[in-house]
């Protein structure tokens, strides 16, 4: 049974180990080693991690007491991040943690939510009718990363 409950500070550890997990053993099919370093270390800024809970919408799935994926939402329309842990993949947690942050776009009277994802994650969003606006690079530590700008209206 996923339940879903709001992040609180107390949960950064095992938020930032499911992170960082995830990265290393679900984007390697399609980031270089190198790539993956980089962006999994962004699991070390404590202070990122409090923001996004502090300021943004940001939900947890949980089994039992496991932490098994979360999301976020930024401003109100954006889909700021979405990790399911590398043991629970493909059972739903995804799915449903998508579910509620479009949910909350639309209370928040938003006819559109935008989300820069990975190329692993793209299939993902194709799947749940999102459209891809474009192809993209983004700079992070020095490295490009490619990933895709894409939107569903509501």
């Amino acid at each position: 049974m996923i339940q879903i409950r709001q992040a609180e500070i107390t949960d950064i550890p095992e938020i930032t180990a499911l992170f960082r997990n995830t990265i290393t053993h679900i984007n390697t099919k399609d980031y270089s080693e190198k790539h993956i370093s980089i962006w999994a270390s962004e699991a070390d800024d404590i202070d990122v991690w409090e923001t996004r809970i502090n300021k943004q919408y940001f939900i947890l799935a949980e089994i039992g007491a496991t932490i098994v994926g979360f999301a976020y939402l930024k401003n109100g329309n954006y889909f700021d991040g979405l990790f399911v842990h590398k043991d629970y993949q493909r059972q739903g947690i995804g799915s449903k943690l998508l579910r509620i942050i479009e949910s909350q776009v639309m209370m928040n009277d938003f006819e559109v939510i935008k989300s820069d994802v990975s190329k692993t994650a793209l299939p993902f969003f194709d799947n749940k009718y999102y459209e891809i606006i474009k192809k993209q690079k983004k700079n992070f530590k020095g490295l490009t990363f490619e990933n895709y700008l894409v939107e569903k209206v509501f």
